[in-house]
């Protein structure tokens, strides 16, 4: 079967959801992908930092084998060795708390949201705060959450307010009686590799302590090394209250967990409040498992530390070379170069030369290989992206 034919099934069957470029990958390995005709690409961007560890990964694909010769899915009003574990290795490379498993970043969210609302109902506290340029996910909440992506799914649920991101004086101005969280990401990814300033999250910390505010990190896309530590927060010297994870933490199979900090000593989300009916089993909290496994035995956050500066060295003299290139951020592998004009047709050009990369906010090329990148190969993604803007 060859791409085209994929295509004619698509067109028939699926429902058009999505963008999709014009090829199919056929299998994939480390930081390398194949299409259907046998093409080889470079993958910088491997499924919006889902593959954290690059594709199938052998101590994942391992873990994955041996837990489906055993078992697949146990109801979770059942005891889970895994999902104890699992949850006991999360909390011990973030702080001390107690995790819920769920199946997608966006039901992170949700289960945030649910939470701080429960949280707040006895004071009659409900509004969340978000930022502008956040993405939060798809469902109804989280989608009133980021402010965007809503055109005729309304009406919305209510109690969501978005400020500018990085601006504390807009959000302490818009604080009031009925607030009880804030949530931001400390780099908005679809924001268009936005970082947050450090005094600015001190700032929002301290505030949140004053007020009484629950502070909500959105960890979905920069969690699990992607910046060089566990978890982004533990670049700002501060904690959150709830901690949304996702995406690499099962390197493939649909995961999810919110983090819940021991500070918080009410017990909110009790029996029969919250559920999750795949959440957490036995397959997924594998992957999670050697996710953490994989990352402690090849050292891979101390890899990403130094291939992530020498892949910012590398685009910062790209753009020391293409004036219409205005800015490069971002931390550790998780990458953005902001442009002048639009990116689109730029992520086509790099795909045909064999690299995958991402365009977001119209103008941000978005560039987050695996933790698992080298040197060579971004050697080889720099001189594509050379080419490609070359012709600019």
């Amino acid at each position: 079967m060859k791409t085209k034919d994929i295509i004619a099934l698509y067109e028939k069957f699926v429902l058009s959801t999505y963008h999709r470029a014009p090829f199919s990958i056929a299998k994939g390995k480390g930081s390398k992908v194949w299409d259907l005709e046998g093409k080889e690409y470079l993958d910088f961007f491997p499924g919006w930092a889902v593959s954290g560890l690059g594709h199938c990964h052998p101590d994942v694909v391992h873990a994955i084998k041996n837990q489906a010769r055993k078992l697949l899915h146990v109801p979770n009003n059942y005891y889970s060795l895994k999902q104890a574990q699992l949850a006991q290795k999360i909390v011990g490379r973030s702080f001390p708390g107690r995790v819920f498993f769920c199946n997608s970043g966006a039901e992170a969210m949700e289960a945030a949201i649910k939470f701080v609302r429960k949280f707040g109902s006895k004071s009659g506290r409900y509004e969340m705060m978000t930022m502008e340029g956040a993405f939060h996910g798809r469902t109804l909440a989280a989608l009133a959450a980021t402010g965007k992506y809503y055109q005729g799914f309304e009406p919305l649920p209510e109690g969501f307010k978005q400020v500018p991101f990085n601006d504390f004086e807009s959000l302490k101005n818009a604080v009031g009686p009925k607030t009880i969280a804030v949530a931001l990401e400390l780099i908005q990814g679809e924001g268009g590799i936005q970082v947050a300033n450090p005094e600015y999250v001190r700032k929002v910390r301290a505030l949140c302590d004053e007020k009484k505010l629950l502070l909500i990190f959105d960890e979905v896309q920069t969690g699990m090394g992607r910046t060089g530590k566990w978890f982004a927060f533990q670049h700002y010297g501060v904690e959150p209250d709830l901690m949304a994870l996702a995406k690499s933490l099962g390197s493939g199979v649909p995961i999810g967990a919110l983090v819940v900090n021991n500070k918080i000593k009410e017990e909110v989300l009790t029996p029969g409040t919250h559920a999750s009916t795949y959440g957490g089993n036995p397959l997924v909290t594998a992957a999670g498992l050697s996710v953490f496994k994989a990352i402690e035995k090849g050292k891979l956050l101390k890899n990403a530390v130094e291939m992530g500066a020498y892949l910012k060295s590398a685009l910062e003299t790209l753009k020391g070379k293409y004036s219409f290139i205005k800015e490069v951020r971002g931390i550790g592998l998780m990458l953005g170069m902001e442009l002048d004009r639009p990116g689109a047709e730029l992520v086509t050009q790099a795909r045909e030369a064999g690299l995958l990369i991402n365009c977001t906010q119209e103008r941000v090329l978005r560039i987050m290989p695996a933790m698992i990148v080298t040197k060579r190969q971004i050697d080889q993604a720099i001189r594509v992206l050379d080419q490609v803007l070359g012709q600019g």
